[in-house]
C-alpha cells in the first residue's frame, strides 16, 4: 500500500515524464499542490524532496520549484537512507549503548544515523523534531521528554503522522499517540525490585523517583502495587518524589534528614542507577555502610554498577540489544509500510552486594 507521500510523488513523476510538465516549467506551490492532492504541506514537502534527489525537479530559492532536465541528467532513485534519532541524551549513562545498537543494525543494512539530543527538555524537544521533520529522513526514532507530563509538543507528532513518516518510541510512549514503541515493563520492575527487597527482611523502605518521565512513575507504581500485596507492610513504605527540574541538592538534603531518624528506612530503591551510586555517597558521607545500615538498589544495570564498592543490585535494561530491535523495527516499518508492534521486555533482576538479607541478622 502507498504512502500519500509515494502517491503525489509517483503522479507528479508521471506528468513530467509525459510533457505534462516540461523541461524548467514552473510546478504549482506548495499550497496549490496541497489543494490539489488533498494532503499536508509536510506530504507534499516530502513528495517533492524525493523527486528533487532523483533530478526531476529543482528549486530556486524564492522563485518555486522547477521541473529539471531529467532527460540529460543520470538519475539514480535516491530514496533517503538516513534514520534520525532523538534521544533525553547522547554520551552518558546507557544512551550511548542504545544509540550504538541502533547504528550498527542500520548501518548493516545501508543506513546511517542523525542523532539529536534534547537534554529532557520539551523546547529542545520540539526544535529537534522540527530539524528532523526538515531533513527528508527515511524514518524516525524517538525517546520521549518528560513522558509523563502533558506533551506541549502534539502538534509536531501530529504533523509527522501526517507526513507518514515511520517513527517508533523507546524507553517510553506518550499513550494519547498512537506510534509503535520499545520499552522496559518499568511497572514489573519496580514490584520485581521492591518484592526482592521484602523477601530479604526489608520492611521499611523508601522509593526515590522521578516522576516526570513514565519511566519513573511506573516504576514507582510497581513499588505501591508490591505494598498493596502485603498490606500489613503498607505503613512502614515511604516516597520521596522530584521532577528534572528540581534542585537535587534540596532532594538530597531531604534524603539525608530520613536517613539520620532513628527509624530510617532499611532500603531504599533508586528510580535508576546513576542516582543509585550518589545515594551510597550521600549514605557514606553520614557515617553509615552499604549494606550493612541501608540496602540500596536501583535500575538499568549502568555499566559502573558491577565496578563499585559495593557492586550495585540492579534490574537489567537491553541498551544495546533495545537498540538494534529498534533499528529493525523503524527499517521493517519504511520497507513494507506497516506499523510495528510494540515490544516490552521483562525485567530480569541482576543480584550483587548492596542489598543485605535481614533475614540472616
Amino acid at each position: 500500500m502507498e504512502n500519500k507521500y509515494e502517491i503525489v510523488e509517483r503522479d507528479l513523476k508521471e506528468k513530467i515524464l509525459a510533457g505534462i510538465y516540461a523541461i524548467n516549467d514552473k510546478l504549482p506551490t506548495e499550497s496549490e499542490l496541497m489543494s490539489t492532492y488533498g494532503v499536508s504541506r509536510y506530504t507534499i514537502r516530502r513528495a517533492v524532496g524525493d523527486l528533487e534527489n532523483e533530478h526531476y525537479i529543482y528549486r530556486i530559492q524564492g522563485g518555486g520549484i522547477f521541473v529539471d532536465d531529467w532527460q540529460n541528467t543520470i538519475k539514480a532513485p535516491l530514496k533517503s537512507k538516513v534514520i534520525g534519532v532523538i534521544t533525553t541524551h547522547i554520551a552518558d549513562y546507557i544512551f550511548p549503548n542504545i544509540i550504538t545498537g541502533i547504528d550498527r543494525y542500520i548501518s548493516s543494512e545501508g543506513y546511517s544515523i542523525l542523532i539529536s539530543n534534547t537534554q529532557n527538555n520539551p523546547e529542545k524537544e520540539r526544535k529537534s523534531i522540527q530539524k528532523m521533520m526538515e531533513s527528508n529522513l527515511a524514518g524516525l526514532i524517538i525517546e520521549p521528554t518528560q513522558s509523563a507530563l502533558d506533551n506541549p509538543n502534539k502538534d509536531l507528532y501530529q504533523k509527522i503522522k501526517d507526513q507518514e513518516l515511520p517513527t517508533l518510541f523507546i524507553n517510553a510512549h506518550y499513550p494519547e499517540l498512537d506510534f509503535p514503541y520499545i520499552e522496559m515493563d518499568d511497572f514489573e520492575s519496580g514490584k520485581v525490585v521492591t518484592e526482592q527487597l521484602i523477601k530479604l527482611g526489608h520492611h521499611k523502605i523508601l522509593g526515590l523517583f522521578k516522576i516526570d518521565d513514565s519511566q519513573g512513575v511506573h516504576r514507582m507504581n510497581g513499588f505501591v502495587k508490591a505494598y498493596q500485596e502485603r498490606n500489613e507492610l503498607a505503613l512502614l513504605s515511604e516516597i520521596v518524589m522530584y521532577q528534572s527540574t528540581d534542585n537535587m541538592h534540596a532532594v538530597f538534603t531531604k534524603l539525608e534528614k530520613i536517613l539520620l531518624r532513628d527509624d530510617r528506612p532499611s532500603a531504599i530503591i533508586c528510580y535508576n542507577d546513576q542516582l543509585a551510586i550518589q545515594v551510597i555517597d550521600l549514605i557514606r558521607s553520614i557515617g553509615l555502610e552499604v549494606p550493612a545500615d541501608v540496602s540500596v538498589m536501583g535500575f538499568d544495570n549502568y555499566q559502573l554498577s558491577q565496578y563499585i564498592s559495593p557492586k550495585l543490585s540492579t534490574v537489567e535494561h537491553p541498551k544495546e540489544k533495545m537498540g538494534r530491535a529498534a533499528g529493525k523495527m523503524i527499517l521493517e516499518m519504511i520497507e513494507t509500510g506497516t506499523k510495528g508492534e510494540p515490544l516490552i521486555y521483562e525485567p530480569k533482576l541482576v543480584i550483587r552486594d548492596s542489598a543485605n538479607n535481614l533475614k540472616n541478622k
